[in-house]
């Protein structure tokens, strides 16, 4: 480390007693659906979500039409910076298929959906309530009802 490093780590010790750290930011990765049908449009998206402060890297891919945004900006400003350009857009509804119980539930099937991905859902909505049906006639016939005998 020698005598430089033992310096300013010590420099740093003394002279942060009365300052307060900022805390760093968490480095974000937003996925948007973008609707792009050209290079130009493709170009713009680019190049005003990469303008926006934070953002590292934006990786683009047309044919699913996903916007993948990386970087220490907002998911909430990189959303509105992207509707900015003029173009629909959408937080990346869907998440890969063998991550959902029931892939073919009619609620998180889509047609649209890029191959190997359906549509976001819920688990607790797909879950139907039971309720126990209770048939009278098999108390009647049972071993503990009393008057069992005496009916046959």
């Amino acid at each position: 480390m020698g005598i430089g490093g033992t310096l300013e780590y010590l420099s740093d010790l003394m002279g942060s007693r009365g300052k307060k750290h900022k805390k760093r930011k968490q480095l974000h990765t937003v996925e948007l659906k973008v609707k792009m049908d050209c290079d130009g449009c493709e170009l713009k998206v680019k190049n005003a979500l990469s303008s926006l402060s934070g953002v590292k890297s934006v990786e683009i891919n047309r044919k699913q039409s996903k916007v993948t945004v990386k970087g220490y900006a907002e998911a909430k400003k990189v959303l509105k910076k992207a509707k900015a350009t003029g173009k629909k857009v959408e937080i990346w509804p869907y998440v890969p298929y063998n991550l959902v119980a029931q892939p073919y539930d009619p609620k998180a099937y889509d047609k649209k959906a890029p191959p190997g991905y359906v549509r976001r859902v819920d688990n607790t909505a797909t879950t139907a309530t039971v309720s126990s049906y209770e048939d009278p006639y098999s108390d009647l016939f049972s071993d503990e009802n009393p008057n069992a005998c005496s009916i046959m």
